[in-house]
């Protein structure tokens, strides 16, 4: 299974689309009669107004970290808006998105990774065996620290796509650090306590994904179900529903919101806030008629830090449920590749 994956993820999934090939056997995630039938209803996602966190009065402020600490508490994400970046930014980064993807096969290829590397254009690293492929490319960039780029990664066409990473990336860091303050503020912390945790040199990936359009969308899905293995992801979606998420063993499509940001926890949020915040198990499905990209921004503790429970949140109504780890993203991305979570290894 391994060579055939391996065979399958030399390619790219747009240039089957083209070539007008249905979804091989490994891109199979189900059986006929297990396919869904009825659409998921949309998620409730809670809209959380950034600008009421740090600039209002204190009432307003008050009321907005309450319905943060429950979306958290619920649902584990919630839509972010009034993030002080410009919604014709945000167009312009979704059209740099597309643009790339549109290039020529041979112009993409250009920024290949090899079947077993994770940075570049391509596909992700094959599974292990039994675990099916996803149906979508994608370009996966470390965008900070600086020192850690690899910009042999970094597309020159679009002529604006590296500036306009360049600006995101900032962007990007004063949006983590208001999510960050103002997520320790909902739980009655101190406000730097998460930014502390996460460190000055806590890692951003960038990951420009496209889900082509699957004439099977019954059976195949853009990307496996999973929870994050960051802090913290922020997404940018563009019109084209596809992301759920799971809730109480029902999956529930995610609103697309124009100039809205996704904010998800991660495993590493759910650790440090002993479990307060979830990290929920989500999933991209597929759809005959439109393609979708998105942008995701993976904002994960610098490495070798340790990450367990914040102060403040473990006392004796509430003991530790979570113990100290480093690196838990690599663990993560093992237990990933299997179709399996890894929290439990960080459990008591």
């Amino acid at each position: 299974m391994a060579s055939l994956a391996n065979v399958l993820l030399s390619r790219r999934v747009q240039e089957m689309v083209i070539n007008g090939e249905e979804p091989g056997s490994l891109y199979i995630c189900r059986h006929e009669k297990q396919a869904q039938s009825a659409p998921s209803p949309l998620a409730p996602i809670p809209i959380i107004d950034l600008n009421l966190l740090s600039t209002k009065t204190e009432e307003e402020e008050e009321e907005e970290l309450h319905k943060l600490k429950s979306a958290l508490c619920s649902w584990g994400c919630f839509q972010a808006i009034n993030h002080g970046i410009p919604s014709c930014f945000l167009d312009q980064l979704r059209h740099v998105t597309r643009e790339f993807f549109q290039l020529p096969m041979e112009e993409k290829n250009m920024y290949c990774k090899g079947v077993e590397e994770v940075e570049g254009y391509g596909g992700d690293p094959s599974p292990e065996e039994g675990q099916f492929l996803d149906w979508q490319d994608r370009l996966l960039l470390t965008v900070y620290p600086q020192d850690l780029r690899d910009t042999k990664f970094w597309p020159h066409n679009p002529i604006s796509f590296r500036e306009d990473l360049e600006s995101y990336t900032c962007k990007m860091r004063m949006v983590t650090g208001i999510v960050s303050k103002s997520m320790a503020k909902s739980l009655q912390l101190e406000e730097n306590c998460f930014l502390d945790r996460f460190g000055e040199r806590a890692a951003m990936q960038a990951r420009f994904n496209y889900y082509p359009c699957c004439q099977r969308p019954d059976i195949v899905l853009g990307l496996k179900p999973h929870a994050d293995g960051t802090g913290y992801t922020i997404i940018l979606q563009d019109e084209v529903e596809g992301l759920q998420i799971l809730q109480n063993q029902q999956w529930f499509t995610v609103p697309t919101l124009p100039n809205a940001l996704l904010i998800r926890m991660g495993d590493q949020m759910e650790i440090m806030t002993n479990g307060i915040f979830k990290s929920p198990v989500h999933r991209v499905v597929t759809n005959t008629e439109k393609a979708r990209t998105s942008i995701a921004v993976f904002y994960t503790p610098e490495k070798h830090k340790e990450i367990g429970p914040v102060d403040g949140v473990v006392h004796e109504e509430r003991p530790a449920i979570f113990k100290k780890v480093k690196d838990y993203e690599i663990t993560h991305w093992e237990y990933y590749q299997r179709g399996m979570r890894a929290l439990h290894i960080a459990h008591v």
